[in-house]
């Protein structure tokens, strides 16, 4: 596996990044669900998710139209940046 060490340093950089692909990692889940699961506020959940879905890192799962019920999972270049960080104990 290619290691890409600027997204990994790109999710660890921020705490907030780290729960949601975290979270996520376990299962597909709404932001509420994240913010309550990590215990973090529902705004910096929805910050995380922008920006790791910039990097797709992590996809939405039903229509870009939703306002409610928005399902988030995690791609598989997320998968691999999770794998990495947790092998490398970079927590």
């Amino acid at each position: 596996m290619t290691q890409d060490w600027d997204e990994v340093s790109f999710v660890i950089s921020s705490n907030y990044r780290v729960a949601v692909l975290q979270r996520l990692a376990e299962g597909p889940a709404t932001p509420s669900q994240v913010a309550e699961d990590a215990d973090i506020s529902i705004s910096h959940v929805s910050r995380a998710l922008g920006r790791l879905q910039e990097r797709e890192l992590v996809e939405l799962l039903v229509s870009e139209d939703r306002r409610k019920g928005r399902v988030y999972g995690i791609t598989d270049d997320g998968t691999a940046i999770w794998e990495t960080i947790e092998a490398e104990n970079l927590l």
